[in-house]
This record gives structure tokens, sequence and C-alpha cells, in this order.
């Protein structure tokens, strides 16, 4: 008699994620995930076909997550709403590390994984219209330098999320600490 199931898909997503990110997408395989699971490895075929399909239910469900805090955020303010959209990013850093790997993803070999992927590409585009739309007001609003294009300001926000966060500070202070230096550059 086999094992009892004993973990839940969130708690297998969870564990993809943080495999996926370790590994890549080429080193994660469903023998290193049930490894580190409690419970029988043909349990994870009880909610997934595939490699293709976990890892892409893992990316869309990550990139809800996002999206729902996302688009939650009040936009009357546009220089408040580009910070609670940093501190969003940076909850979730791992993201656009996650995404990279997406490419890799062979939707011939599931329906499920390709719907996944199509998701996070409405889902990106979605993104990408908020921060458009948030820097546009900002600038015409005088709330970030007129001297300096859109695509650099918008560069250089986008690279904030991958600064490393040597000193541990919680992420809501870390995104704060970050969109201060963002706003008011490094001069005293």
């Amino acid at each position: 008699m086999g094992r009892k199931q004993s973990f839940t898909e969130s708690e297998l997503l969870d564990m993809t994620k943080k495999l996926v990110l370790e590994h890549g997408y080429d080193g994660f395989h469903l023998k290193l995930l049930s490894e580190h699971l409690s419970g029988a490895r043909s349990t994870i075929y009880q909610y997934f076909s595939n490699k293709e399909e976990i890892v892409a239910a893992c990316m869309k469900r990550v990139m809800v997550k996002v999206l729902e805090k996302a688009l939650a955020i009040d936009e009357t303010d546009p220089m408040d709403a580009l910070e609670q959209l940093l501190l969003v990013y940076v909850e979730e850093s791992a993201l656009h590390q996650l995404l990279g790997q997406a490419g890799k993803i062979n939707v011939a070999n599931s329906s499920a994984a390709a719907k996944d992927l199509e998701f996070i590409d409405e889902a990106h585009t979605t993104l990408k219209v908020q921060l458009s739309r948030l820097f546009e007001r900002a600038q015409q609003n005088k709330g970030l330098r007129q001297d300096i294009p859109l695509p650099v300001l918008i560069g250089v926000f986008f690279n904030l999320i991958d600064t490393p966060n040597m000193m541990n500070i919680p992420a809501p202070d870390w995104g704060k600490l970050l969109f201060q230096m963002w706003i008011g550059g490094a001069r005293s």
C-alpha cells in the first residue's frame, strides 16, 4: 500500500517555486520535487500531468498574486501609486527570475501549460500598461523629472527590484527605502 497523500496543491506549488528558483527550469524535475514533499511521488500526478503543467501553474499563481495586488492600488496620486507598485514588486521580487524560465516550457506537451502561459503574457501586458500610465501621469504632474526620458526612469525603477537586500530589511521597509533612493537620488 502506498504512502498517504500529505501535501496540498498549494504546498506543491510553493515547493515548485522554490526549486525552480534554486535549480532553474532545466534542473527542476519531478523526482527532485517529490524528494522535497512528504508523500508519494504519484500524488503529484493527482494535481498535474507533467513538469510543464506544474511550472506553468506555479508561474501563473505568482502572477495572479502580483496582478491582484497591483490592480488594487489606488492610482489617484501617481507617485504614491508608483511607490505602492514598487512594494508589490519587491515583495514578489522573484517574479521576473521565475518568468524568465517560461520560454523553456514546451507547451506542445500540455495545453494546460499553454493556457497558463497565455494568461501570464496577458497579465504582463496589463502590468506594463498600468506602469506606463502611472509614469506618464507622474511626469505630467511634474512628480518626475521632465529632462529624463521615460524609458530611463522606468528602467531604473525596475532595476530597483533586483537590488540585493544585504541587510535583510523587511520587504515593505526595503521597498520604501528603494523608492526614496530612486526618487531622491544619492545626492545630499
